[in-house]
């Protein structure tokens, strides 16, 4: 129902406000003279009443007071109530002035009921959200439906947690208060809800106030803390949500709804990534983009974060229909926006890649197709020298005749003293950005970095179905070490060190500390609600072929300089012969089609790669080859 586009709600609401106001008028004269009856000075009353209704009322419509919703009044409605008042007490005193009754209408009047307005409109809301909430300040009592609630952190994140609890009656949780380890804070209250204690002491809170779920809000913490945190909370046996890292947060934006499970990112302590989003801008906005593996765990992430910075088009090269569709799809529905682009190809194949680039035209190229997974490529070494070094020259060399103005390719830690096929090959893969980068128009920028959590074919998803199945989880090695990011980390990483690249680079991501793969294992039983030897057993496999114990970032003869960003790194080499690096690549090509994957081939690469150390690895492909090679 709408009466003169007014809102049957915001009618009734105007008419409360009326009385309201009518009332502060009638005790500011009551006041004023002193006389509750308002004698000799009902008739001045009664005159001003109708001006004083009408700007006021006015002017709370102007403001908005109208439009918000009372159950989510705030201290910026506060304001806005002050402002209209004030206002409004200005205009009535001017427009009494001009008609020449200021004289029968005292201005303290006004000053009065400026004072009693403000509390009347401003309690009224603040009444309906404490009764909306529940109503009391004593937070002691247990919930009858079992939704007794405890914030772990009372910080910023926490507080904004129970804002919306207590303003959403939907959710239907009653909270109890917070726990922190900031001793400062302790018997400290937010919106009345005290700080309890420390989080060792969670089960005891656990137990005195009946708590139903523990809600974990500390997104900035390290992975240390978490760790302890979720130990301590889970011997009470009650359910445990927590938010994700502050970099997954959308726009830090704190919601119940993003409360989720834990999960082991949480407990590798990844700090967010502080983005230039402006150098991004420049080069990606109204740009055409091409991803190549647009439809792998990496080029995926690459495409709906490029598509974040309004490129005229995405190109999406693929050669999995279906992981190209299932990208294609996503990317339509998330951005309808940008042009999306699905070309289905294989980067090995020159005549698919060059239709693609004539056609499309690209800016920039994020290079991501590849093949990465040790002990296959152990077993495939051809293939992994065809798709990862030549599907890269050929992506390249094309990239830099159709004068594309930026190439960014994704490598590995394994390119590093390589002690395996995958490894080596995106070493080679690397020197061909470098080689072709001289005197060329492209910008040919390698990206390296370990592992990505959750990535296809990593260890954490073999971990779940392991989990899944009861076990027991598979490690190779007990002092096995690998690092890890998580894909939208690395995905940042890479748009950012795309944007500070110029030719020829090899930046290097921060990675953190190593994760002990035994105690990654450990770590996921207990996210899943067992113990570790107990409930599920771990038992140790032996090294793979191929496979170090420790993975590195830096080459023999490289060094490590700073960039602007803190978590970006340039390796410094030698430089590279590219026309002479080329050459060997054909050699090696034509002894591979003629061959297959030789002992020849395996001297060929060592002479590319000399730091290349199959027998180290295990290998039991390549360093067969080597073994029986004459040098």
């Amino acid at each position: 129902m709408m009466i003169q586009g007014i809102r049957f709600k915001q009618l009734i609401v105007m008419l409360s406000d009326a009385m309201l106001i009518t009332l502060s008028l009638y005790l500011s004269y009551a006041l004023r003279y002193s006389s509750i009856s308002l004698d000799g000075h009902m008739s001045s009353f009664l005159t001003s009443l109708p001006l004083v209704l009408a700007v006021r009322l006015a002017l709370f419509y102007a403001y908005g007071l109208y439009r918000g919703m009372w159950r989510f009044v705030g201290i910026r409605d506060l304001l806005t109530i002050v402002k209209a008042t004030t206002v409004g007490s200005g205009v009535i005193i001017a427009l009494l002035y001009l008609a020449g009754s200021h004289g029968e209408h005292p201005r303290s009047i006004f000053v009065i009921s400026w004072f009693i307005v403000v509390v009347f409109i401003g309690g009224s809301r603040f009444a309906y959200r404490l009764y909306q909430e529940g109503g009391g300040l004593v937070h002691d009592q247990v919930s009858e439906k079992g939704k007794n609630i405890l914030i772990v952190g009372a910080g910023r994140a926490g507080e904004m947690i129970l804002r919306e609890i207590l303003g959403n009656y939907r959710l239907s949780y009653t909270p109890v208060g917070f726990v922190d380890d900031d001793r400062a804070k302790r018997n400290r209250t937010i919106h009345g809800y005290r700080v309890l204690g420390h989080t060792r002491d969670i089960p005891r809170i656990v137990k005195q106030y009946a708590i139903a779920k523990i809600f974990i809000a500390i997104p900035s913490a390290p992975a240390r803390a978490k760790r302890r945190i979720l130990m301590t909370s889970r011997r009470t046996g009650v359910t445990i949500k927590t938010l994700p890292g502050a970099g997954e947060l959308l726009n830090g934006t704190v919601m119940v709804s993003a409360l989720r499970d834990f999960q082991i990112e949480d407990l590798l302590g990844r700090a967010s990534v502080t983005l230039d989003t402006a150098s991004i801008a420049e080069y990606l906005r109204n740009k055409t983009v091409m991803i190549t593996g647009a439809g792998g765990s990496i080029g995926s992430e690459l495409c709906r974060q490029a598509a974040q910075f309004s490129p005229k088009r995405l190109v999406l090269f693929e050669r999995s229909e279906f992981n190209l569709y299932q990208i294609h799809m996503n990317l339509m529905e998330l951005f309808p926006g940008v042009e999306i682009l699905a070309v289905i190809g294989d980067v090995m194949n020159r005549k698919n890649v060059e239709r693609a680039l004539s056609r499309y035209m690209p800016d920039v190229i994020f290079h991501t197709a590849a093949y990465k997974h040790v002990p296959l490529m152990e077993m495939n070494p051809a293939e992994a020298l065809k798709n990862n070094v030549l599907g890269t020259w050929v992506v390249a060399e094309l990239a830099k005749k159709f004068g594309v103005g930026k190439f960014v390719m994704v490598s590995t830690d394994k390119a590093v003293r390589s002690t395996n096929i995958m490894g080596v090959s995106k070493r080679i893969a690397e020197l061909i950005c470098e080689g072709l980068s001289e005197g060329s128009g492209t910008q040919f920028v390698t990206v390296r970095f370990g592992n990505v959590l959750n990535s296809v074919g990593s260890v954490i998803p073999l971990f779940k179905r392991q989990i899944a199945k009861g076990g027991p989880l598979t490690v190779t090695h007990p002092e096995i070490y690998r690092y890890f990011m998580t894909i939208p980390e690395s995905v940042q990483l890479i748009m950012q060190a795309g944007a500070m690249g110029k030719g020829g680079e090899i930046f290097i991501l921060d990675m953190g500390e190593p994760v002990k793969i035994v105690e990654l294992a450990r770590d996921m039983i207990t996210l899943s609600g067992l113990d570790p030897d107990e409930d599920i057993r771990i038992i140790f496999t032996g090294l793979r072929p191929g496979e170090k114990l420790y993975e590195e970032l830096l080459t023999d003869g490289e060094e490590i300089q700073a960039t602007l960003h803190e978590k970006i790194k340039v390796a410094v080499g030698d430089v590279v012969d590219g026309p002479a690096l080329l050459a060997r690549l054909n050699e090696l090509f034509l002894q591979l089609d003629r061959k297959g994957f030789t002992q020849e081939i395996v001297v060929k690469i060592k002479q590319i790669v000399p730091e290349f150390q199959p027998e180290n690895g295990g290998s039991q492909s390549s360093f067969q080859a080597l073994r029986t090679a004459s040098f």
